[in-house]
């Protein structure tokens, strides 16, 4: 049984790094399509999916675009704004994201193997350093797939700590908060969604790096 599964997790995982994917000049569908998931494949199996593949990219800058933005705001702060994630701290156990936007470098994603499988965290800073009020909120992964199309999706949803700090703060559209990401060859997407709604999606095109690289986010040494 355990040889079963290695010899599925490395079919799947070298499909996750070498198979086409959707070109980031295709127009985007509201959510992704589904695609045939593969059968039993673990928690464990989709995290080590994940960290190995985006592992892959360590070092590299990629520029970014908003595929989905609903409902529209006219003050979104993505408007217009050049964006670029940065893969910057990488690790078997902990990957860091700063994900800037024009001037803006107070955002990093920050993916974590908990026993529950994968954990997102959005760490936020002000530009001296210091946290911002709402920092560290996000969830461990709850669901996902690996498909047999090159695909690894995982969802977040908000965990409990985090529903608290913004009720705190009051932001309590917030408290139904599930994230996502989508990872394959050459494309990573990052998801915000709620029942009401609400959709934030943003594609990254991972066959091209960009330089310079940005500068380090705020309250990170170079």
């Amino acid at each position: 049984m355990k040889t079963s599964r290695s010899v599925l997790f490395l079919a799947l995982l070298a499909a996750s790094v070498s198979s086409p994917a959707q070109s980031p000049s295709t127009p985007p569908a509201a959510r992704p399509a589904s695609a045939a998931p593969a059968p039993g494949v673990s928690t464990s199996l989709l995290t080590h999916a994940f960290m190995t593949a985006i592992n892959r990219h360590c070092g590299n800058a990629y520029a970014g675009r908003v595929l989905v933005d609903t409902p529209a705001t006219p003050d979104s702060p993505f408007a217009g704004k050049p964006l670029v994630m940065h893969v910057r701290d990488c690790g078997d156990d902990e990957v860091r994201i700063p994900f800037h936007v024009g001037e803006d470098h107070s955002r990093t994603w920050v993916f974590r193997r908990v026993p529950a499988g994968l954990q997102l965290k959005h760490d936020h800073r002000h530009q001296d350093g210091n946290p911002d009020a709402v920092t560290m909120y996000g969830g461990d992964s709850s669901g996902g797939r690996l498909t047999n199309k090159g695909l690894i999706r995982i969802e977040f949803p908000v965990d409990a700590e985090s529903i608290a700090s913004f009720k705190a703060n009051g932001l309590p559209a917030s408290v139904a908060n599930t994230w996502a990401v989508e990872l394959s060859q050459d494309r990573f997407v990052y998801e915000l969604s709620r029942p009401n709604g609400r959709l934030f999606r943003v594609e990254f095109d991972l066959a091209n790096p960009v330089v310079p690289l940005p500068p380090p986010p705020w309250g990170t040494t170079p």
